[in-house]
C-alpha cells in the first residue's frame, strides 16, 4: 500500500502530542522491514583526548556490518541536564514506528558518579529530536546503567531495563514500566542470577522464547524465558569474550538468515567483535572474520535498531557521508592505513592519535583520473612514495612529486570487491605492507596479492 513519506517517518502519529514532547506510543505498530540498521553509540579515544564525545552518534548500514558514520562521525545532539554526557545509548522503535532514545546519564569514566536518572529524547526520523529530559528510575543510592526498553504485549507496556545495585549487594538487572518514557512504575528486579550482572540486551519473541543476554565476569552469556515477567529468565547460552567483553548487542538478520552478537572491548575506544548464530535456542556462537565488519571510528557501547531503506537514505541525504575514509587491510584486517612519524603503515585499531588513519581520497595529482591520499590531519601532506617506501610529506607542486603521490585504484588484487592502488610513475609496482609498513612493490604471489588489499570505508 502506497504511504506517504510523512506517514511512513512517523511524522503524522507524533503530531497531536508535539505540545508535551511525547510521542503516541501506546498506536499500533508500524514495523520497519530489516532492509537496513542504524547504529547510536559514543566515542571515546584511547588517550580520553580527541575523538571522545559522550553525545549521540549515528551510523547507517544496510547489512549490519559495514558502518557510515553521520554527521562526519559527530553527535547528533548532547544532554544539556544532569552530568552533561552520555554513555550507552539505546534506540527503540516505539509501537507507532517512531523512535525513543535512551542513555546512561553520565559523562566521562567516573563511576562514582551516581545517577538514578536516564536521558530520553523523541524522535519521528532521527533527524531532528525533541522532548530532551531526565526521567528518574529510582531513590536507591546507586546508578542506573545501560538502559534498554521492549514492548511487553501482555501489560501493554514498555519495560525499560538498566543496572543497578539493589539490596543483593551486586549489579543486576531492573525494570520499570511505562507508556510515554514520562513516567514510570516502581523499580522490580527484572534479573538476578546470584551474581554480578550488567548490560541487558533483550530479543524478544523469538519463536516463542525471549533472550537476554548480559554481561558476566568480562563474558556475554545468555538467559531466556516463555515469560517476560520479572525473575523467569534462566542462564543457558555458551559466554563468548575477546579479552574482557561487554555491552553484548542482539541483531537479527533476515537476509542472510543469521543472527549477529555485538560486544565491546573493557577498554576506552573499545573493539568491537561480533559473532553470529543461524538460532538463537542452541546458545552457541561463531566469530565472524574482522574483514566482514568495520566500526565507527571511536564508538563504543552500541545499540543497533532495524530501519527501512527510506530511513536509512534519509539519514544520508540529512546529515551526510564523511568526507573522509578509511582504508582496513585484507589480510591482517584488525590494521588500518596511517602515518606515523611521517612514514604510511598499517597498525593495528584503536589508533592514537585516530586521524593519522583518516585520508581524503581526492584527484590524483598528477592524473584526476587517478586518486592522491591527502592526509586529514596534515591537510597540505599527502602520501607518496620515495625510495620505493611511502611516506607523507608535504605537496611541494612539482610533477615529479603529483606522480609519487598518485595512484590508480583497481579491484582488488586479492579480492575484486575490495581494492588496490597501482603508482602512476612506477605501473608495475603496487601499494602494499611489508613488515606492516607501506611500499610499492611489483606483485606476483598470493601472499603480495593479499598485503596489497585493502578496502576503502569509514
Amino acid at each position: 500500500m502506497a504511504t506517504s513519506r510523512r506517514q511512513f517517518l512517523g511524522l503524522a502519529a507524533a503530531t497531536p502530542l508535539a505540545a508535551t514532547g511525547a510521542l503516541s506510543l501506546g498506536a499500533a505498530a508500524a514495523q520497519a522491514a530489516d532492509s537496513a540498521y542504524v547504529m547510536c553509540y559514543f566515542t571515546e579515544s584511547t588517550s580520553l583526548g580527541d575523538g571522545t564525545d559522550y553525545g549521540l552518534h549515528l551510523a547507517v548500514s544496510q547489512d549490519a556490518l559495514e558502518w557510515t558514520p553521520l554527521n562526519q562521525n559527530n553527535p547528533v545532539v548532547t544532554p544539556t541536564e544532569g552530568d552533561l554526557g552520555l554513555r550507552d545509548p539505546f534506540v527503540l522503535r516505539g509501537q507507532d514506528g517512531t523512535f525513543v532514545v535512551l542513555a546512561t546519564d553520565l559523562k566521562g569514566t567516573d563511576w562514582n558518579y551516581v545517577s538514578q536518572y536516564i536521558h530520553v529524547w523523541y524522535s519521528t526520523d532521527l533527524c531532528t529530536f525533541t522532548g530532551y529530559h531526565r526521567l528518574k528510575l529510582h531513590d536507591m543510592n546507586t546508578h542506573a546503567w545501560a538502559p534498554e526498553a521492549f514492548w511487553d504485549a501482555g501489560r501493554g507496556q514498555y519495560a525499560l531495563i538498566y543496572s543497578a545495585v539493589n539490596d543483593s549487594g551486586h549489579n543486576v538487572i531492573m525494570v520499570n514500566y511505562t507508556t510515554d518514557f514520562l513516567t514510570v512504575s516502581a523499580p522490580q528486579v527484572f534479573f538476578d542470577p546470584g551474581y554480578d550482572v550488567i548490560d541487558g540486551d533483550m530479543a524478544v519473541g523469538v519463536g516463542g522464547v525471549n533472550y537476554l543476554y548480559f554481561k558476566k565476569n568480562q563474558t556475554l552469556v545468555g538467559a531466556r524465558s516463555t515469560s517476560l515477567a520479572p525473575g523467569s529468565f534462566t542462564e543457558f547460552s555458551t559466554a563468548v569474550a575477546h579479552g574482557g567483553t561487554e555491552a553484548p548487542e542482539l541483531v537479527s538478520s533476515p537476509a542472510a538468515g543469521t543472527w549477529y552478537l555485538y560486544g565491546d572491548t573493557y577498554t576506552p575506544n573499545g573493539v568491537f567483535y561480533v559473532w553470529q548464530s543461524g538460532d538463537l535456542s542452541t546458545g552457541t556462537w561463531t566469530a565472524r572474520d574482522q574483514k566482514t565488519y568495520t566500526q565507527p571510528v571511536n564508538s563504543k557501547h552500541c545499540g543497533i535498531r532495524a530501519i527501512t531503506s527510506a530511513e536509512y537514505a534519509e539519514l544520508l541525504s540529512y546529515w551526510g557521508t564523511p568526507q573522509w575514509n578509511r582504508l582496513k587491510s585484507y589480510n591482517h584486517p584488525d590494521r588500518y592505513v596511517r602515518h606515523a612519524d611521517f612514514v604510511g603503515r598499517v597498525d593495528a585499531y584503536p589508533i592514537d592519535p585516530y586521524l593519522d588513519s583518516e585520508w581524503k581520497l581526492v584527484p590524483g595529482l598528477a592524473d584526476p583520473a587517478g586518486v592522491s591520499f591527502q592526509s586529514v590531519n596534515y591537510p597540505t601532506h599527502y602520501l607518496r612514495h620515495y625510495d620505493y617506501q611511502l611516506r607523507l610529506d608535504a605537496g611541494d607542486g612539482t610533477s615529479a612529486f603529483a606522480g609519487d603521490a598518485t595512484f590508480y585504484r583497481t579491484p582488488g588484487l586479492a579480492d575484486a570487491s575490495w581494492a588496490s592502488f597501482r603508482s602512476y610513475n612506477n605501473p608495475t609496482r603496487h601499494i602494499r605492507h611489508f613488515d606492516y609498513v607501506l611500499r610499492i612493490d611489483p606483485i606476483s604471489t598470493a601472499t603480495d596479492r593479499q598485503d596489497a588489499t585493502f578496502r576503502v570505508g569509514y
